[in-house]
């Protein structure tokens, strides 16, 4: 792990910052490979990425301070906007920059159904490539793993701080090579033959069941939500259940897209 990248006098360039934007700018880049491959709207998505970006860094922060850590932060309130501390939850990241996503396409009449399931794999880059920010950081840990096997986080993390010297779970890392396995699932599925939305809902089915798993490896947020189970598994399994709905849904309720047009570009 390396949190500083250098010093401009006494303020620090991290590695988190860094990665982070990048992340950010990497899936922008794929999005819009991915809109100019299909042909639709490859214009609009540097300004959806510029806009999903900063919405999503609000999402994350706010997601993670009120979901996970509001008993420290309600103490702390000037605290909140410090994100270079890590605290940045994906999920709710995705939903803040989805829903600006969603209000550009409707005020430059696109249908954001259809770009979605365009771009919507794109997603999964910037969130693998967020995971090594999060690794650098020292953050979204994992929980010992009880033998002499697991990662070792430096002293000035809070990794370090909560648990020590010990061995513990590379969730995040785990996470972030699984992201990419399900980009690739993800393209796999654009070329079958499948009905509009179907990709959108894919994704956060997938996504969902990825991290509703991983939780039982993190170290960071285990207090119950509900039913036993923590906040961000509470979450992902409501995703997945309104994500699984919402595919059956599709598939019965609108037209197929044939497979030889998944990969093939289109005209406006």
């Amino acid at each position: 792990m390396h949190q500083y990248l250098f010093f401009v006098g006494d303020f620090p360039i991290r590695m988190y910052g860094l990665v982070l934007c990048a992340s950010i700018f990497l899936a922008t880049g794929t999005a819009y490979f991915l809109a100019k491959q299909d042909g639709r709207w490859h214009q609009h998505v540097i300004d959806i990425g510029i806009y999903g970006g900063f919405a999503g860094l609000i999402g994350g922060r706010l997601w993670d301070v009120f979901f996970f850590d509001w008993d420290y932060y309600s103490q702390h309130l000037s605290e909140i906007p410090f994100v270079w501390q890590g605290g940045m939850a994906v999920q709710g990241g995705i939903i803040f920059g989805v829903v600006a996503g969603i209000i550009y396409c409707k005020l430059h009449d696109i249908d954001w159904v259809e770009f979605g399931d365009i771009v919507c794999p794109s997603i999964l880059i910037g969130q693998a490539i967020g995971r090594i920010a999060n690794l650098l950081n020292g953050d979204a840990f994992g929980a010992p793993t009880g033998g002499n096997f697991g990662i070792i986080y430096p002293e000035g993390t809070l990794a370090y701080k909560t648990y020590g010297a010990v061995p513990i779970w590379p969730a995040e890392v785990f996470e972030g090579q699984l992201d990419v396995i399900l980009f690739v699932l993800l393209l796999i599925f654009r070329c079958t033959k499948h009905a509009r939305g179907q990709v959108l809902c894919l994704y956060a089915m997938l996504y969902s069941a990825l991290r509703f798993g991983l939780e039982f490896l993190r170290g960071d947020y285990t207090e119950p939500f509900l039913f036993g189970l923590t906040s961000a598994q509470s979450s992902s399994l409501i995703f997945f259940i309104i994500a699984f709905i919402l595919f059956i849904y599709c598939g019965t309720a609108t037209k197929k897209i044939p497979a030889k047009n998944a990969a093939s570009p289109r005209k406006k």
